[in-house]
């Protein structure tokens, strides 16, 4: 028994001591860490309870050329509440709580007072630190708030915590918003498009920092402002855009989307001389039926050109000495076979016309006959002198997104036999409209190619801090004898061509019309049962003797009934050019000028001895290019005449604008149309538009006026 107790005993003692020596050294770590390693893990405590936080910086504006803000940052808060601070006593939140809970709800109608009163209770039974009272609010509503009961107190006796945001607004809402950019909310992280997304860098700013204490729930609270990192606000951003002008051309190009029931379609405006973008408009059919800025087809759709593209096929064939424009070519019955492939041309143009007329009246046949009959021995010099423009090269842009341009040489393996052909009328081929609009403006600039630009200047506190000067990508794409030569065709595409809807009497447009098939993906152009798409297209300048703006238009697949580029196309060009030229001051009313030297005079067009008998009677020459053509145009080049045989077509309803009455009238009836006169004069305008088909004894009116120039 005595050995049984004594077992025991020391069993106690040794679960005793073990106590003792566990927790003496229990004691002693204790005693160690808060001498030797207190300070340290303290710091680790307060470091996971206080935190910097960084504060975005106030992003900058983008404005327009006259400062007028496009894009800007407006302030927006999340209000919270220290609902338990203990300066808010249970009396003061008693008395007050009830009418709190009816001015918010007045305030913001989304909660009734009575929600909102037992959202206040519950926060305070739960000890909430951080409630949050709304998300989003503005300015004036913070004004509101801070009136309101216990939070009119203020940060510490009211308990009202701000916390302060920035909401990116666009004052002209979707005017120009794909160039201008948003945020892609779609993005995991924040990304932005146009403008916003290139020059992000200068408009972000450098961020603060704040010190927040963790007040449970992984909630953060403010403390200690005095110590915050203030954030350095992001620079302003002054774009080339001028927003008159801007509203001006969607207006222009929306009316002509719905008369159309276009897909989509584009609009650019640039300055000549520097390349600045004036306006840039991209519209394109939504899901909820109406038209807006979808995507930004201006800068990113490269796809076939089509017609416009002879303007490059032209400037190469006239600077190898491969075409004149005085080149008689041989459309036959206005069909070419190219190694198994037929071309026909939209007009039905049949007979011989001149290289300047092929060009004019836009001929498929006649330009793809005069390119590869200059260059079917050796294409890749063809391509070269595309090369040689910078026509194959991305314009590296100011804004993301530019599609790349693609001239395939003889060397790809897409290049064919029929290659050549079809690449001389802009297929095959695939540039943006806007590279397309660079072409142009730098025939109309003698030759000198610039960098199209959205951006003028960054501005930091209204001090500029970076200018955008204009920028050459070719001092020359072709020879100043070759630009003046470009020039008259371009002039002549108005005058006598396929874009005589521009005429008017007050300046001069050059330009050209530019109608595209356009391709299905993969699955070719559309036939039989496939709905064939077509792309309507006019680009140009003007005043044509002095260069100011440039401009192209572009129309996808418009779907009632018209389609040709100076039906849907010129009408958008000639609203805006006209707007423009109205306020140009300088030049809309010029100086007279010296008549007192030797003038030929200008003639309509008509019957072609009628023509050589009356310059005959005024001792001037006048060569008739082809002798035996009945109807003639004639165009003066200083002291000689130059009669160029003017083409109608069978079926098809001729041009008859600019002629005598007496001639217009005579030319129609022995085409079997009856012609119904208005007004006096020569013809400025007819009814049934040159090119459409005709049926015999349909009735045609013709408005008669004066023609100026």
């Amino acid at each position: 028994m005595k050995e049984i107790k004594k077992d025991i005993l020391l069993r106690v003692y040794v679960v005793y001591f073990g106590i003792l020596i566990f927790g003496l050294a229990i004691i002693g770590k204790a005693v160690y860490i808060r001498s030797t390693e207190g300070k340290e893990l303290m710091e680790k405590a307060r470091k996971q309870e206080m935190r910097f936080f960084p504060v975005e910086a106030i992003r900058g504006n983008i404005c327009a050329d006259d400062g007028t803000l496009l894009a800007t940052s407006i302030p927006i808060f999340d209000v919270r509440m220290d609902i338990s601070s203990d300066l808010i006593t249970d009396d003061l939140f008693r008395k007050n709580v009830d009418s709190l809970a009816i001015q918010l709800s007045n305030l913001f109608k989304d909660k009734k007072p009575s929600e909102y009163k037992n959202s206040l209770w519950e926060a305070r039974r739960n000890g909430d630190r951080y409630m949050l009272i709304h998300h989003d609010v503005t300015y004036p509503e913070l004004r509101q708030m801070r009136k309101f009961p216990i939070l009119k107190l203020g940060t510490y006796k009211g308990g009202m915590i701000v916390i302060p945001q920035f909401l990116r607004e666009l004052p002209f809402k979707n005017l120009a918003c794909r160039t201008i950019g948003y945020e892609n909310t779609e993005a995991a992280t924040k990304v932005y498009v146009g403008l916003e997304g290139s020059f992000s860098n200068n408009l972000q700013g450098t961020g603060g920092k704040r010190l927040m204490r963790r007040i449970g729930n992984a909630a953060w609270m403010p403390v200690d402002i005095e110590n915050e990192v203030e954030p350095q606000n992001g620079d302003d951003i002054i774009t080339t855009l001028d927003i008159n002008l801007q509203d001006l051309a969607e207006s222009a190009l929306r009316k002509e989307l719905i008369a159309d029931s276009a897909d989509h379609g584009c609009v650019i405006v640039m300055e000549v001389n520097t390349g600045f973008i004036k306006a840039i408009v991209n519209l394109g059919k939504s899901s909820k039926g109406g038209y807006e800025e979808v995507l930004n087809y201006a800068i990113s759709e490269s796809s076939e050109p089509g017609s416009t593209f002879k303007l490059a096929s032209f400037l190469v064939g006239l600077e190898d000495g491969k075409i004149t424009l005085d080149q008689p070519v041989n459309l036959g019955n206005g069909v070419m076979n190219y190694h198994g492939r037929q071309m026909t041309d939209a007009h039905k143009l049949t007979g011989t016309l001149l290289a300047r007329q092929v060009f004019e009246k836009s001929s498929n046949v006649g330009t793809s006959k005069l390119i590869y009959n200059g260059y079917a021995n050796d294409p890749q010099k063809y391509i070269d002198g595309l090369y040689r423009m910078s026509i194959n090269l991305p314009q590296n842009l100011q804004i993301a997104g530019e599609g790349r341009p693609y001239i395939k040489n003889t060397k790809s393996k897409w290049w064919s036999a029929v290659s050549l052909p079809w690449m001389s009328i802009g297929y095959e081929v695939a540039i943006t409209p806007l590279q397309t609009l660079t072409l142009y403006n730098a025939v109309a600039n003698k030759g000198v190619m610039v960098k199209p630009l959205f951006v003028r200047e960054i501005r930091k506190n209204g001090q500029v801090v970076q200018s955008f000067q204009p920028v050459v990508i070719n001092p020359h794409i072709v020879s100043p004898a070759t630009i003046e030569k470009a020039r008259s065709l371009l002039e002549g595409v108005v005058e006598r061509g396929t874009g005589t809807s521009l005429k008017n009497p007050h300046y001069r447009v050059a330009g050209k019309t530019g109608t595209a098939q356009v391709a299905l993906n993969n699955k070719g152009y559309g036939q039989g049962t496939k709905a064939i798409k077509y792309k309507g297209s006019f680009v140009g300048y003007f005043p044509a003797d002095n260069p100011r703006y440039s401009i192209i238009v572009v129309i996808n697949n418009p779907s009632r009934g018209k389609y040709y580029g100076g039906a849907v196309a010129a009408p958008v060009f000639k609203e805006i050019a006209d707007r423009l030229f109205a306020s140009l001051h300088d030049i809309s009313n010029p100086p007279p000028s010296d008549t007192t030297g030797h003038l030929i005079p200008g003639a309509n067009a008509g019957v072609q001895k009628d023509l050589e008998e009356a310059y005959a009677w005024l001792n001037i020459k006048a060569k008739p290019v082809n002798p035996a053509a009945e109807w003639a145009v004639p165009v003066s080049n200083n002291s000689l005449v130059m009669l160029l045989p003017s083409s109608h077509y069978q079926g098809t309803m001729p041009d008859v604008t600019g002629m005598g009455v007496k001639d217009a009238v005579f030319l129609l009836e022995q085409m079997g149309l009856k012609v119904v006169l208005n007004g006096k004069g020569n013809v400025i305008r007819q009814s049934i538009s040159p090119g459409r088909m005709y049926l015999k004894g349909s009735i045609v009116l013709l408005d008669l006026g004066m023609v100026k120039g």
